[in-house]
């Protein structure tokens, strides 16, 4: 006779011989044994994954920082200076060792002038202006002077007289506008710095006197075109 299905244990396999019957049961304890280490093996590899992408990630994310951190360091430490301001655009009537002023006339004209002072600090010029900037060639003098006559300050070197380290060194002194610095052979010091009717000659760029010049003589308003533009004209050979 066929003993219930109760009296079996529901998903065994079942014999009617006890010692069988043990090792069947002793099967599938061991079966379900693994299953479980198999469970447990596979949870320690997907644990220990993501603790390998954590340590990924933190190792890429901090190269990154570090990355971005050093660019921004990078930035700042080897931009270029910002270019020099000067105090009001009114003069002050500050004197300043050295300098000399002049009285002279403002007319257009065509064609070359002679001037008396080299180089010129003011009298006819060209109708149409230099644009002010860096140059590494002579400039016409009668742009270059009408050019003052906007407020432009005007620095001059002899390439025979200064080195490359000079010429750098002028180039910090100069303001975002209204001003020129270009070469001039001939002259009788290394170096001059020129405004509307006012010149001053140095031997060195070093000379603290040519920053108290642009701060007395940049755009100032004693020029006779004060704040008329110093761009939108013509640019010379050698502009940068």
């Amino acid at each position: 006779m066929t003993p219930p299905s109760s009296s079996r244990p529901s998903g065994k396999r079942a014999s009617g011989n006890p010692a069988t019957q043990a090792e069947i049961n002793q099967t599938v304890k061991q079966q379900r044994e693994q299953k479980k280490q198999e469970k447990l093996a596979e949870y320690q590899r997907q644990l220990a994954k993501r603790r390998r992408s954590k340590v990924v990630w933190w190792a890429v994310g901090s190269t990154a920082a570090v990355a971005v951190i050093a660019a921004i360091v990078a930035s700042i430490v080897f931009a270029p200076a910002p270019p020099p301001t000067y105090g009001a655009l009114d003069s002050t009537g500050a004197e300043i060792d050295g300098v000399e002023t002049f009285e002279l006339a403002t007319d257009h004209v065509d064609g070359t002038v002679d001037y008396e002072q080299t180089p010129p600090v003011g009298g006819p010029h060209n109708a149409v202006w230099l644009n002010c900037g860096v140059y590494t060639e002579p400039q016409v003098n009668e742009n270059a002077v009408h050019s003052m006559e906007h407020g432009a300050v005007w620095v001059t070197y002899d390439p025979a007289q200064v080195s490359a380290d000079d010429i750098e060194t002028l180039e910090g002194y100069l303001p975002s506008s209204h001003a020129i610095l270009s070469p001039y052979e001939g002259m009788d010091t290394p170096i001059a710095v020129s405004a509307w009717n006012a010149q001053l000659k140095v031997d060195s760029a070093d000379d603290e006197r040519i920053t108290e010049f642009f701060e007395e003589y940049w755009r100032s308003q004693n020029a006779p075109e004060p704040n008329a533009t110093c761009s939108g004209a013509i640019d010379g050979p050698g502009r940068q």
